[in-house]
């Protein structure tokens, strides 16, 4: 075969089956390069050998390069074993040169006697280690400062030779760690508490490791945190209130005592309160994380999240924004639940609401144990179910807000709250029968699903929820947002100034907004009851222009005497009133302005009524000089008995006059002079202030013969008393 036949053949064989030649144990260089060469030419040699050359040195400049690249790795080893190198010989010298030392130091010690202080050494040795076995921790801090005390006092005396002094405090020195360590294991005992754990600390710091004292310390409460919360924990996934409260106990009450041990041991030192406050802060922060995988997997215990006890705060361990930091987002979910289920459960409640009032169970419970129930009553109030509940419920909310203060809750509350005040007042409303809004609160058959107030008594019950929750109870409940000290000024202040109550000007506001919910439900009370009493029940008007002008055609003089609806509208007054004295005690000035109201109202839809001027003033009837003389004794009557109520308001008076003017123009339009045909403005006042005594009960206006006299003829027979009506008005 020949040559170039071997390089066709090679040629076509892979690298790795070409080396594998050079990888045989057996692999022979002489050989390999002998049977290369006897068959290659003079040129093929020298043309080999030049490749060969050119191979090496690029291999060479292979190698420089990649010691350039990796110098440092180089170069590494060789510093590092440089120093070592350097100090053997000397090593060697100095081991030699201790060791014939130490022999001279010992024959030197053999030949010597021993004095005083040397034998006190031995003996100390032996002592220590003693009260070391023993763990008589007081005994052996007593010999160690003896020991220091000597050895102190032997750089002055030299009673000790330099190998017993060097002896001396080596021993010290490793008597104390031994002792620090034995303290050290005392700390990490389940046992080891209160003051025999500030002892041991203490001990530690003494003997000069302070920073390992310190922290023996938090890592001792740590392992009593921690075995705490083993036995806390229940077996379900999910934590409860009680958990949580308990949990939260727990984790800020070994914080306050660890602040306290730091205190009392290490005062402060800003090294120590340092690292007290990062450890304080790590327990926080394991513990929200802790509640937050285990407590928010329970919807009943989110509102009950936990907040530092107050004696960390006082010790500058503020720790509630660590919380709230984690916890925000799950309080204002809470926050916002909790809103909803005091919405939903009022109405709940509302819907099977007798209307009825009654004391709450603790102030029923409370009356019962006074002696004076007229003195109780003054003080308590009386609500009903669904207002008892809102109330408590409100009360326990503004509670738990209160004190999350970081949180800046007490806007978002009071808005809260005024909106399920609201919602309450509407469904109110929705009791009163006949109400516009109640049609809201039907269900599917159209039957209604909230109890109506049918009687006056039950009405009037709505207004007294409605009023005392917005003027007293709700504010009252507010003052939890304020700052303590605040609250207890607000507290101090006298019953009956309730308009001080909310000095913040926040919460003043508020209140305002509570009492025009109420005045909307006062308002639609006022204007059912007026209706009512203005049109029939198949819808007919009955104040209308009809009963004073067909007075004017009948052919007998009248008997006067104020127009039956307004002897009606007289009578349900005082019913009202009578009803209102015993439900709004304390509170007179609510029940006066709901008689001035309700008076207003029927009054202003008569001078507001077009269709009955209409007919007064062009009707084809005009209105003669008895139908003057009735209505302007109807407004007479309304004046005498709203100033005797003491309900009497310049508006009303001011709405009357322009009735009785546009009355006597109307007249006066038809040619005659309405002056000339009425009677004195005494009599309408007298003929008055008989009916209202007639429709009492309180007149005596019989005659000899027992027969009733007409309050026209009683009028006459009665001294002339002036009321000054007509200048009133």
């Amino acid at each position: 075969m020949s040559i170039g036949d071997v390089s066709e053949l090679e040629s076509n064989l892979t690298l790795s089956d070409r080396l594998k030649q050079f990888k045989s144990s057996q692999f022979n260089p002489e050989a390999y390069l002998q049977s290369k060469c006897n068959n290659m030419t003079e040129k093929e040699i020298k043309h080999a050998c030049t490749n060969l050359l050119e191979l090496r040195k690029a291999s060479a400049e292979e190698m420089r390069k990649s010691v350039y690249a990796n110098y440092t790795a180089f170069i590494r080893p060789s510093i590092s074993l440089l120093p070592s190198k350097l100090k053997l010989p000397s090593f060697d010298s100095l081991t030699t040169g201790a060791y014939e030392l130490e022999e001279e130091k010992v024959s030197g010690v053999r030949s010597t006697k021993l004095n005083k202080t040397e034998k006190w050494f031995i003996k100390f040795e032996e002592n220590l280690e003693v009260l070391l076995a023993e763990k008589r921790v007081d005994e052996a801090m007593a010999a160690l400062d003896e020991g220091e005390q000597v050895a102190q006092e032997d750089k002055t005396k030299q009673s000790l030779s330099p190998d017993a002094l060097l002896r001396l405090k080596n021993a010290l020195t490793s008597l104390r760690q031994k002792l620090v360590d034995q303290l050290a294991e005392t700390t990490c005992q389940p046992f080891t508490r209160g003051a025999e754990l500030r002892s041991a600390v203490s001990s530690i710091k003494n003997l000069g490791d302070g920073p390992r004292a310190h922290t023996l310390l938090l890592n001792s409460h740590q392992q009593r945190l921690q075995r705490g919360l083993q036995v806390l924990r229940p077996s379900t996934n999910s934590y409860g209130g009680a958990t949580t409260s308990s949990l939260s106990q727990l984790v800020f009450s070994t914080i306050a005592q660890a602040a306290s041990d730091s205190l009392a041991v290490f005062g402060e030192e800003p090294a120590y309160s340092s690292e007290l406050v990062t450890w304080a802060v790590k327990q926080t922060e394991a513990f929200a994380l802790l509640l937050k995988r285990h407590v928010l997997a329970s919807s009943a215990a989110a509102g009950d999240m936990p907040r530092p006890c107050a004696l960390l705060e006082s010790r500058g361990l503020a720790l509630s924004p660590i919380l709230m930091r984690h916890f925000r987002p799950c309080v204002e979910l809470a926050f916002s639940a909790t809103l909803k289920r005091i919405e939903h459960s009022t109405a709940a409640l509302a819907a099977a609401d007798d209307w009825e009032l009654s004391y709450a169970p603790a102030d029923a419970r409370s009356i019962s144990s006074t002696s004076s129930l007229s003195s109780a009553s003054m003080s308590q109030a009386k609500l009903s179910s669904s207002s008892q509940k809102l109330n408590s419920m409100v009360k326990a909310f503004m509670e738990d807000v209160g004190p999350l203060e970081d949180l800046q809750l007490d806007g978002p509350a009071l808005e809260g709250v005024l909106q399920i005040f609201n919602s309450y007042v509407n469904l109110l409303i929705s009791a009163l029968p006949n109400s516009m809004e109640n049609e809201e609160h039907l269900d599917g058959s159209g039957s209604k699903i909230l109890n109506m107030a049918e009687s006056e008594s039950q009405q009037l019950a709505l207004l007294a929820n409605a009023s005392l929750l917005a003027d007293e109870l709700l504010p009252r409940a507010a003052l939890k947002l304020l700052p303590l000290s605040q609250a207890n000024r607000v507290d101090a202040t006298p019953k009956g100034t309730s308009d001080r109550q909310s000095r913040v000007p926040e919460q003043r506001e508020w209140k305002r907004k509570l009492q025009r919910s109420v005045e909307r439900l006062r308002d639609s009370f006022c204007r059912q009851h007026a209706l009512d009493l203005i049109f029939t029940v198949d819808g007919d008007i009955r104040l209308n222009a009809e009963i004073y002008l067909s007075m004017d055609g009948q052919t007998e003089e009248p008997e006067w005497f104020p127009s039956p609806i307004f002897q009606e509208l007289f009578e349900k007054l005082t019913m009202m009133a009578t009803i209102a004295t015993d439900m709004f005690v304390g509170r007179e000035r609510f029940a006066t302005l709901l008689l001035m109201r309700q008076t207003e109202t029927v009054i202003l839809w008569l001078s507001d009524d077009q269709s009955f001027w209409e007919e007064i003033e062009q009707g084809p009837t005009p209105l003669g000089p008895l139908g003057l003389q009735q209505l302007y004794l109807d407004m007479e009557f309304v004046i005498i008995f709203a100033s005797e109520g003491r309900y009497l308001s310049r508006n009303l008076q001011q709405v009357i006059k322009n009735i009785i003017e546009r009355a006597i123009d109307a007249v006066a339009a038809t040619g005659i002079d309405p002056y000339s045909v009425l009677p004195e403005d005494d009599w309408f006042a007298e003929v008055a202030q008989i009916a209202i005594k007639m429709l009492t009960g309180k007149g005596n206006f019989s005659s000899m013969d027992g027969d009733v006299l007409s309050p026209t003829a009683a009028a006459s027979a009665a001294p002339i008393v002036s009321q000054g009506s007509n200048q009133g008005l």
